[in-house]
C-alpha cells in the first residue's frame, strides 16, 4: 500500500487580501473619525500602504485592515506591518503579505514532527512547502493536530491530503 501524505504550506489568497483592503478603504472613507485626516489604504506595488496625518490615525487604519482580514479568514501571521514612519506631514505604514515557509521555519516544523510526532512519519522540505507522509492516515491526523496546537510565528495550511 502506498504512503498517505499531505503538504504544509503558507499561502494567502491574493483576492481575499484585495477584498479586505477594498472593504477597509470603504470603511475608512465613510467613518466619522477618519474625516479630514487624510486617511487612506491602497496597494503600492506588492506592498500595502496606509497613510494618515497622525500616528494614532494611521495605527487605526491598520486596525481596521486587520479586522477585515480576520473576517475574510486570513491569519494575521501572514501580515507583516512595519512601524509608523513620518514622511513629510504624513505618517505611513508599509505592510507586506508573507507567503511560503522559509527553510529555517520548515526545518523547525520537520524537527517538531520528528521529535513529538508518531513513529514512521516522514517530513521533507520541498521548496517553500513541507511534505509529510506516513503509512497510517491516523498518524497524519495526529501530526495535523500537533501542529495546530503549536504557536508558530507564520501561518500554516494543510493541503493535498491523500
Amino acid at each position: 500500500m502506498a504512503d498517505s501524505s499531505f503538504d504544509i504550506v503558507s499561502k494567502v489568497e491574493r483576492q481575499e487580501v484585495d477584498n479586505a483592503l477594498n472593504q477597509a478603504a470603504k470603511e475608512i472613507s465613510q467613518r466619522y473619525d477618519f474625516k479630514g485626516v487624510g486617511a487612506s489604504i491602497s496597494w503600492s506595488g506588492d506592498k500595502i500602504l496606509m497613510e494618515a496625518n497622525s500616528e494614532d490615525r494611521v495605527s487605526a487604519v491598520l486596525d481596521v485592515f486587520q479586522s477585515k482580514l480576520i473576517k475574510r479568514g486570513i491569519s494575521l501571521k501572514a501580515l507583516d506591518a512595519g512601524e509608523p514612519q513620518l514622511s513629510g506631514k504624513e505618517y505611513k505604514i508599509f505592510a507586506t503579505i508573507e507567503e511560503g515557509i522559509s527553510q529555517e521555519n520548515a526545518k523547525k516544523v520537520a524537527k517538531l514532527i520528528r521529535d513529538e510526532g508518531p513513529k514512521g512519519v516522514k517530513a521533507q522540505v520541498q521548496g517553500e512547502e513541507l511534505r509529510v507522509s506516513s503509512k497510517s492516515r491516523d498518524d497524519l491526523q495526529t501530526v495535523i493536530a500537533l501542529l495546530k496546537g503549536q504557536d508558530f510565528d507564520f501561518a500554516l495550511q494543510f493541503v493535498n491530503y491523500r
